[in-house]
């Protein structure tokens, strides 16, 4: 049941977003038992984003929730994969983007609790 939200403070177009999806899907595996069949993703972007008082640089904030805990171990592989990735595909600086973790014991769907 992981989650992914990522603000923008730039545009993405829409073949970005189709290469975040498949790339992040790819790197929620990092977590065991974790896979893109349960992953739900959101992607806002031209969010208005500042940090360190600025806002004329590409930034982003990545929030990641998942049912259960995962060791710090793989929660730093994933914040090293997700740097990169944005690095990488989207031109934003790893000093620009922050990762939030927030892992849960009640996760519903369906209905019902996991």
């Amino acid at each position: 049941m992981p989650f992914i939200d990522t603000k923008l403070n730039i545009r993405l177009t829409e073949d970005q977003e189709v290469i975040l999806k498949k790339k992040l899907a790819e790197a929620i595996e990092i977590f065991p038992g974790k896979t893109e069949y349960w992953l739900m993703l959101n992607f806002t972007d031209s969010s208005r984003l500042w940090f360190r008082g600025y806002n004329n640089f590409p930034m982003a904030m990545v929030e990641i929730k998942l049912l259960g805990s995962a060791e710090a171990d793989l929660s730093n592989r994933m914040t090293r994969a997700i740097c990169d990735l944005f690095q990488k595909e989207l031109g934003i600086s790893p000093e620009h983007t922050y990762v939030k973790y927030e892992f849960c014991d009640t996760w519903g769907w369906n209905g019902e609790n996991f």
